[in-house]
């Protein structure tokens, strides 16, 4: 690889993170758009030389549509820019509408910064996923239901939304009088289908703080570090959290979104630091054992902290790539280990840089 790199994502989720990381480092950053949505790189953040020196996205690449990353001319253009990839969730969202995971690993020519071989975990569909991934470790997870008569408390199920592929339709009930008759009212308002049902994940509510924990696995150094820690703004659950007594009724149909719309940083107790480096620790060793070399770079486990007795971090989803939060060094883990403030997109161009100088680009990239 050339020595210039150049940090590449496509223009969504985490790519102004990336993009600042790399300028902090001295690596250029090259970001993928989609015509239309090329603005916030190619002009609101674009790198000025000043004086003075501002923004951070050195070079802009639109395309017609992000699936055509994978077409041969855009390959070139990356590798003759020395590109090395930053997979984030949109690259996999928007790829899997066109491709598998098997054409998507094959097709990338230009090197995945972290293990590509990993992010199909994530999916719920395949065989060793997230949830293999977490047996596997150890990880306490939320008990799962095989079918809708067994269920005999609070749950969740998830289900593949039937008009926004990329999105689930999530519903809560408590018995399977109440599944059969949430899941009717979502089919019939064309949110839900009979095949995305009969796939639906059925898993235990947890009651609880959810805590994102944000960890980073370095080949270099050998060590896995708490990055940060937040918990996520999503619709149109926060809106019902906020819905008084008193008008609870007029909402009691209203599903669930749980659509994306920021995060917030929150910390934890010291007491619970210990129990989530565990977490992480025995979670790296799991996905080299199950997809060599396992993970490297930026990884999220996603908590519910349960009050037990005793307390405890229970995982409901995994992140095997840079989470979507740029918010995370404004927690105080980073600073405690490298004596300032660290983003997630800072941390993985060190990790370039380190590999880079010390001629082991190869144990950061696949």
């Amino acid at each position: 690889m050339r020595k210039d790199i150049a940090l590449c994502c496509i223009g969504s989720h985490s790519a102004l993170d990336v993009a600042a990381g790399a300028r902090a480092q001295g690596l250029r950053s090259l970001i993928l758009t989609a015509r239309g949505r090329e603005r916030t790189y190619a002009q609101y953040f674009r790198r000025c030389a000043g004086p003075p020196e501002r923004g951070c996205v050195d070079e802009v690449i639109e395309l017609d549509d992000f699936t055509e990353i994978l077409d041969d001319y855009v390959q070139e253009m990356l590798i003759e820019r020395g590109a090395l990839f930053v997979p984030n969730r949109s690259f996999e969202v928007y790829l899997r509408q066109r491709y598998t995971y098997d054409e998507i690993e094959r097709g990338m020519r230009v090197p995945f910064f972290g293990n590509r071989r990993l992010l199909r975990a994530e999916e719920r569909d395949e065989s060793e996923n997230q949830y293999a991934l977490l047996r596997r470790a150890g990880i306490l997870h939320p008990l799962q239901f095989s079918a809708p008569e067994e269920i005999d408390r609070l749950v969740m199920v998830k289900a593949p939304h039937a008009r926004v592929s990329f999105e689930r339709a999530f519903f809560l009930c408590s018995s399977p009088q109440q599944y059969r008759e949430a899941a009717a009212r979502l089919i019939d308002e064309g949110s839900l289908t009979e095949a995305g049902l009969a796939s639906a994940v059925i898993e235990e509510y947890l009651l609880g703080p959810a805590i994102n924990l944000n960890f980073f696995y370095s080949p270099v150094l050998r060590e896995r570090e708490l990055l940060g820690t937040e918990t996520r703004r999503q619709t149109n659950l926060e809106g019902l959290r906020n819905v008084p007594p008193s008008a609870l009724d007029a909402v009691r149909a209203v599903p669930m979104r749980l659509e994306e719309a920021g995060h917030i940083a929150a910390t934890v107790t010291e007491s619970m630091l210990e129990e989530a480096f565990a977490m992480g620790e025995v979670f790296i060793a799991a996905a080299r054992e199950a997809r060599p070399p396992g993970v490297i770079g930026p990884f999220a486990l996603q908590c519910t902290i349960v009050s037990g007795p005793p307390k405890a971090l229970v995982c409901y989803d995994v992140s095997l790539r840079i989470p979507g939060s740029p918010g995370t060094r404004f927690t105080p883990y980073s600073a405690y280990r490298w004596g300032r403030d660290v983003s997630v997109g800072e941390r993985i161009a060190m990790e370039v840089v380190m590999a880079r100088d010390a001629e082991c680009i190869d144990a950061i990239c696949t």
